[in-house]
């Protein structure tokens, strides 16, 4: 089980002549470097680093609303993360539920 830490750290930005701040919050995890090692390669710590990395990409999109190889990325990494909660929900249930349930994100449509 992973522990979640919501950190938020504020940007000074610049549009124009006007400044503005504006407060960006990352999701970061604290996970034991044992824990880590033994299920790296497990579907939910797959689906759990690729929705830090999606939310962290989607906060660089709000700066960078032209960025396209960004959004590129975004959208491969979503896709990456769809596939496997896909394969969750047919292989254990349960599990997806509590993952998503735990990760916050909307439940994916099955065909």
């Amino acid at each position: 089980m992973a522990l979640l830490l919501l950190i938020g750290q504020i940007h000074i930005c610049q549009k124009g002549k006007e400044h503005f701040f504006m407060v960006k919050n990352s999701l970061s995890s604290v996970i034991s470097q044992k824990e880590n090692q033994e299920n790296g390669g497990s579907v939910e710590f797959q689906v759990f680093s690729f929705t830090t990395k999606l939310r962290r990409l989607n906060s660089h999109l709000e700066l960078h609303k032209k960025d396209f190889s960004s959004q590129r990325g975004l959208r491969k990494i979503l896709g990456k993360r769809q596939r496997l909660l896909a394969y969750l929900s047919k292989k254990n249930r349960g599990r997806y539920k509590e993952l998503i349930d735990e990760l916050d994100i909307r439940e994916i449509k099955t065909r």
